[in-house]
């Protein structure tokens, strides 16, 4: 039963450029997705059946949630467009700056701005990600880092 939901988690996110909204909610998903997959638990005071909490949920099933599998793919795609340089085409597009004139309003967020967010919340906001992930090693201890965020 549980082998099923890795079939969840194969779905390939790296590349999005996520809001906190939009993370919220893919957590939301997940923890309903779990729920109904465990079912209620009886409550050995009362006897009566209730829904799981989340930290039940975390309990009964170790894989990580949604939103780091998201940012450890996003990381790990990010290393591999940091190395490649910056005459490749996609390292241009991603990284690159826009020209003309912007909309009005907040600025969206953008794929590079999720990598500087993801950095600050591993406490590394001080270094530079694209000289970082020149060196394989140390790129792939910080990816793993960005696996083990604890996320609410």
């Amino acid at each position: 039963m549980y082998e099923k939901l890795n079939i969840y988690y194969i779905v390939h996110y790296w590349y999005w450029s996520l809001t906190l909204r939009e993370e919220r909610k893919r957590s939301v998903f997940d923890n309903m997705v779990l729920r109904r997959i465990f079912g209620p638990r009886r409550d050995e005071v009362t006897g009566e059946w209730r829904r799981l909490h989340n930290e039940e949920i975390n309990d009964l099933y170790c894989s990580p949630n949604i939103v780091r599998v998201i940012k450890w793919g996003r990381m790990r795609w990010a290393g591999h467009v940091a190395r490649m340089g910056e005459e490749g085409g996609l390292y241009r597009v991603l990284v690159g700056k826009q020209e003309g004139k912007r909309p009005l309003g907040r600025p969206r967020r953008r794929w590079v701005d999720n990598i500087r967010m993801d950095h600050q919340e591993v406490g590394c906001w001080y270094m530079d990600w694209i000289g970082l992930a020149q060196d394989r090693d140390r790129w792939r201890t910080f990816v793993s880092a960005v696996m083990n965020i604890r996320v609410p």
